[in-house]
């Protein structure tokens, strides 16, 4: 059995959270310059300082840690732990006013993510999970919600701008056998699952530092999170993802998403 993170990276996890959280505060709902990068994706300076304080931590406290930010790319690859980091998670939400977009913080141990934090700054929510230990909704335990069927589900995704080709049609497919879909939300509607209030989401066409901090906080409240073949995430997914406060209900999706793409590859 593998030991549990240390109570220290926990709260040192905290910390970037606090710090990114403050920055991110002195910006919102005001009128910040966008920036629009090669992938047309949005950016600001809440986005970019945000992810500086981090890392500026972190050189202090986790000098041989590796670090991959959206914004400033990546340090130290080949270490062994690698904080993976999204300063705003949303930026589009961000920009426009919304509070639905999350700062997105995780540690991965050998590729694998063993623990995340999902921070809204605003509303100050904020799920922490990680390896032995379970998610925590601003200190306090929470657990997803049992759902053992498709057709008593609600399914949410961020956009489904974010589906290509077969992606697509596998995701409609799933859709259509759910109780009711949702869209918007980004990271924070993971949070949300974890704490009972959305049954599956499915997303494609997300980088690592989207989906890396997801994974612990969803474990963590009994949830299941996979890629759409029902591998564990980590460095080497496709940006793929599955998850669902109810193993019975990921497992129906998992098949029910099967079933579209081997139709459309034939």
């Amino acid at each position: 059995m593998q030991e549990p993170i240390p109570d220290g990276m926990l709260d040192l996890a905290q910390r970037l959270a606090d710090a990114s959280g403050a920055v991110i505060r002195g910006y919102f709902r005001t009128a910040v310059a966008v920036d629009e990068k090669a992938d047309r994706s949005p950016v600001t300076i809440a986005d970019r300082a945000a992810e500086q304080h981090i890392r500026e931590i972190l050189a202090a406290d986790r000098p041989a840690d590796g670090v991959f930010g959206e914004e400033f790319g990546v340090e130290r690859e080949d270490a062994a732990s690698l904080w993976v980091i999204d300063p705003i998670d949303g930026t589009r939400a961000f920009i426009t006013g919304r509070p639905t977009f999350a700062t997105l913080i995780a540690l991965l141990h050998d590729g694998e993510p063993v623990l995340g934090v999902i921070d809204q700054p605003v509303v100050r929510e904020r799920w922490v999970g990680a390896r032995g230990h379970e998610t925590r909704l601003n200190g306090v335990p929470v657990r997803t919600r049992p759902c053992a069927d498709l057709a008593l589900a609600t399914l949410s995704c961020t956009s489904p701008e974010i589906f290509e080709g077969r992606d697509t049609a596998a995701f409609n497919h799933l859709r259509a056998a759910v109780q009711r879909t949702t869209y918007g939300g980004d990271g924070y509607a993971y949070g949300l699952l974890a704490s009972g209030f959305i049954d599956l989401i499915a997303e494609a066409s997300l980088a690592l530092y989207d989906f890396a901090a997801l994974a612990p906080v969803i474990a963590g409240a009994g949830g299941a999170v996979t890629d759409w073949q029902g591998r564990p995430l980590g460095r080497g997914s496709d940006g793929r993802v599955l998850a669902a406060g109810d193993r019975r209900v990921h497992g129906a999706a998992l098949a029910r998403l099967g079933q579209a793409l081997a139709g459309a590859a034939g």
